[in-house]
């Protein structure tokens, strides 16, 4: 699957809640997650622009784990990428399993995440614990579509929703490092 996916710094939440109602963006949940990243042994994912994760999603109604690779961005505007995920039962023994491979655990990010429907968007408000607020919208594509349609319609989205800077390709992980260097 391919995630043809744009991420914007927000002034506020409240704010970008008025303008998804405007709209008649559906909010369909809220989830608290952690994603504990990896790195590979044989490659710095930081170099190759890769991740491997483990996310632990909870809500109201559930509580998910699952495993999360994301290949290189594929384009300079957005974070259009190959992304292959399964659901697990254990994130420690999958953790385990890694770490056998030589895998290593280099960080956690923490963040609620608010999820709204708008045709075919998915459109996340995103409260990173360490960073200032975020919004997401990304459509997923199949492997070999071409995602420059879907991806322009997303920054025209953007703009209705008034927002015409802050763009980010950066990964949370990537700011939250960056904060600590």
């Amino acid at each position: 699957m391919i995630e043809v996916e744009v991420k914007a710094k927000i002034r506020s939440f409240d704010e970008m809640r008025k303008k998804l109602d405007e709209i008649d963006a559906v909010k369909v949940k809220t989830e608290h997650q952690e994603d504990r990243y990896f790195n590979s042994p044989v490659r710095d994912f930081a170099q190759t622009d890769e991740a491997l994760r483990i996310r632990e999603t909870k809500s109201d109604e559930k509580h998910n784990l699952f495993i999360t690779y994301k290949g290189p961005k594929i384009d300079t505007k957005s974070k259009t990428r190959e992304e292959v995920e399964m659901e697990i039962e254990d994130a420690d023994k999958a953790t385990k399993i890694f770490e056998n491979l030589g895998f290593k655990e280099v960080r956690t990010v923490v963040k609620d995440r608010e999820y709204y429907n708008y045709e075919n968007y998915e459109i996340s408000l995103d409260n990173v614990h360490g960073l200032e607020p975020y919004m997401e919208i990304e459509i997923s594509l199949e492997d070999n579509s071409d995602y420059s349609k879907a991806q322009e319609s997303i920054f025209e989205l953007f703009e209705k929703l008034g927002i015409t800077d802050g763009f980010e390709r950066t990964s949370y992980l990537e700011l939250l490092e960056e904060l600590d260097n």
